[in-house]
């Protein structure tokens, strides 16, 4: 039993994709969990107590990926949970025929794994590479998830 040797593909830290926060110190435009996924806060409203000892807060957000809007209601006093969001900028290297973008970070290590965006921002993606601008993709990051969010011309290759 003992010559048997476990083999991992790949190793994870188990840490958590969100953490809890009460809901009542949530703000607007903050992140938070709605239906199980990521949203940014566009509204929020705040019950007066009721018959039974509890205001309630209303939330509106928008899935920082889709877009989808979705909306939630819980007592003040509870927790809610909150995604660990990271934002960070990559230059734009290359696209490859089948719509990946070659990313590189600011330490020089290059990323092939991300689609380009879809809708107006890929299109604007596209066109812009295409007329030889030097781009910068900010990718934002929430639970397992990544998507591009937004490209602007680095100024920085200027100086």
């Amino acid at each position: 039993m003992a010559d048997v040797e476990a083999h991992f593909e790949t190793g994870d830290s188990g840490a958590s994709t969100t953490y809890p926060m009460q809901c009542s110190a949530l703000r607007k435009n903050g992140f938070v969990m709605l239906k199980a996924r990521p949203c940014k806060i566009v509204d929020m409203s705040t019950s007066k107590t009721g018959k039974h000892g509890h205001a309630k807060v209303h939330l509106v957000g928008l899935d920082i990926f889709s877009g989808k809007k979705y909306e939630d209601i819980c007592p003040s006093t509870h927790n809610m949970d909150v995604p660990f969001v990271k934002r960070e900028d990559y230059q734009l290297t290359d696209i490859s025929d089948d719509g990946y973008l070659c990313l590189m970070s600011d330490n020089g290590d290059l990323r092939e794994d991300l689609k380009m965006p879809e809708g107006e921002l890929g299109v604007q993606l596209k066109a812009d590479f295409d007329s030889g601008k030097e781009l910068l993709c900010t990718v934002l990051k929430a639970c397992g998830e990544e998507c591009v969010i937004a490209i602007k011309t680095n100024t920085a290759l200027d100086k």
